[in-house]
């Protein structure tokens, strides 16, 4: 185990649920039913290496255009995901937050987030974040709205304000990104928050992720000498 790592945000997109089921000759559905396994696994193990705050790339505004029959599942897994673990979350003291555009989600998940979040929103343990209809671009554009209805002031725009009208304001930034499954690319995600952060892409597909995994991947952000611009 991993402990003096430096991480305290950590932000993972959980990428390669499909391509697991079909190495395997399974349906896409039993991908997704492991990979929420694994990352009940992994909260667990952030918090038992100090990680303050867990960012998850759970849906995103893009993963609209897959099959209905896909969409639906996904958005039934992450209703039953915070109905049946939201009281275990909170008797451990995590903080439930939820990140993205929660307006454009079915009602009966939107409730389920509202409870979530205001159960947990005194917990102190740590913070599990999920990034649901959640975009990048998305969710800057949001931010220069809200900005704007407040300020109508273009010298009101500068990086703070930016940044205090994210959907994350006031938390650090991610020290390190991992995305599983052997893309090298962020997909919008944390798109302006991970402008610094360490990034680090694992061939494996994340219903193979395991906690050796995760503590490799926080020695190697241990060795890395972190640059901001310099």
């Amino acid at each position: 185990m991993t402990l003096n790592h430096g991480v305290r945000h950590l932000g993972i997109i959980m990428d390669g649920n499909r391509r697991w089921a079909k190495r395997r000759g399974l349906p896409t559905l039993a991908g997704h039913r492991r990979g929420y396994e694994i990352f009940k696994k992994v909260g667990e193990w952030c918090l038992d290496r100090g990680i303050e705050i867990l960012t998850v790339y759970a849906f995103s505004t893009e993963n609209w255009n897959r099959s209905k029959k896909e969409v639906d599942y996904l958005l039934r897994l992450l209703t039953l995901a915070l109905l049946k673990e939201i009281d275990g979350l909170h008797r451990k003291n995590i903080r439930i937050s939820v990140i993205g555009r929660v307006h454009g989600l079915p009602k009966r998940l939107q409730q389920h987030i509202v409870r979530a979040m205001d159960l947990t929103k005194h917990n102190t343990r740590g913070t599990l974040q999920l990034a649901v209809n959640y975009g990048g671009r998305a969710e800057i554009v949001d931010a220069m709205k809200k900005i704007y209805r407040t300020a109508k002031d273009v010298s009101k725009i500068t990086e703070r304000s930016v940044s205090e009208a994210l959907y994350t304001a006031h938390q650090p930034e991610p020290d390190l990104i991992i995305r599983t499954s052997g893309e090298q690319r962020l997909s919008g995600f944390l798109a302006w928050q991970g402008a610094y952060s360490e990034l680090l892409f694992i061939d494996k597909h994340w219903p193979d992720f395991t906690a050796r995994d995760l503590d490799d991947a926080l020695d190697e952000f241990s060795r890395r000498q972190r640059r901001f611009g310099e």
